[in-house]
């Protein structure tokens, strides 16, 4: 775990990446392993899909690192299955400590543009069924309450659709009394006027983790991964694991502290 009995204050080592899929399995897993990590917030996970080898890629990883973890589905990859023998994409929280609860937040905001279509070919890449979600785990970290939302916002357009999905993810946290502890990480794909988003979640009580410093989390493409949290924890120590490889994206870690 991330504390001792000696510990004065409870602390949990986080890190939160969009792992592509899953293909490189052997090196994600060395980098969870290696930064000590308790819990693990994945994006970009494969469900028994041709490209990864029909892997239960969340399910894979927390046998490896002897984790408890909570798997939500987005949709159905339609090129990545059958009918018969369908294939999915999702979020997974892996954690050290025991899952309460788990469930699924699918938003009602979504594009149009990944559904298959009567003039597309049959194997034109990836078609969908399903859409954005958030998945939420409630955790027992020795005794404290700690609420995950684990996000993976849309990626096209210049941000209608996910700024509409995280004003729906902050309608669902009101469901919380007000002092429970929340962690709210993923791919947000903040492509387009990040600001708008920091503000709109600062104004729900939010605390971003890089304190206000915009970091290159993905190789091309720039700032789209964050850590942000809210109640009685602070965040330390948050970095981007830039010399990372197995995703197009690097990993974010950061210790979550109850003073």
């Amino acid at each position: 775990m991330g504390f001792t009995a000696a510990d004065p204050s409870i602390h949990v080592n986080v890190l939160d990446w969009n792992i592509d899929r899953g293909y490189n399995l052997d090196k994600i897993a060395d980098v969870i392993r290696s930064q000590k990590t308790d819990i693990a917030i994945l994006q970009e996970v494969d469900l028994n899909a041709r490209r990864t080898a029909r892997a239960d890629v969340a399910k894979e990883l927390a046998q490896r690192l002897g984790f408890q973890y909570a798997f939500g589905k987005a949709w159905q990859e339609v090129n990545q299955g059958s009918s018969d023998n369908p294939a999915y994409q999702g979020q997974a929280t892996l954690s050290r400590f025991k899952i309460l609860n788990q469930r699924v937040v699918n938003f009602s905001h979504q594009t149009g543009f990944w559904k298959p279509q009567p003039y597309l070919p049959s194997w034109f890449p990836q078609r969908r069924l399903g859409g954005r979600m958030a998945v939420v785990t409630e955790l027992d970290a020795s005794g404290k309450r700690l609420v995950i939302y684990n996000l993976h916002l849309e990626s096209r357009g210049p941000g209608y659709n996910r700024f509409e999905q995280l004003k729906e993810t902050l309608a669902d946290i009101k469901s919380y009394p007000e002092g429970t502890s929340i962690i709210l990480a993923g791919d947000l794909n903040t492509k387009y006027f990040p600001s708008r988003f920091v503000a709109l979640l600062e104004a729900a009580g939010f605390h971003d983790c890089f304190d206000g410093h915009r970091q290159r989390t993905h190789k091309i493409i720039g700032a789209l991964d964050w850590i942000f949290i809210r109640g009685p924890i602070r965040c330390e120590d948050t970095i981007v694991l830039h010399h990372t490889a197995g995703s197009d994206h690097f990993p974010v870690t950061t210790r979550i502290v109850w003073p």
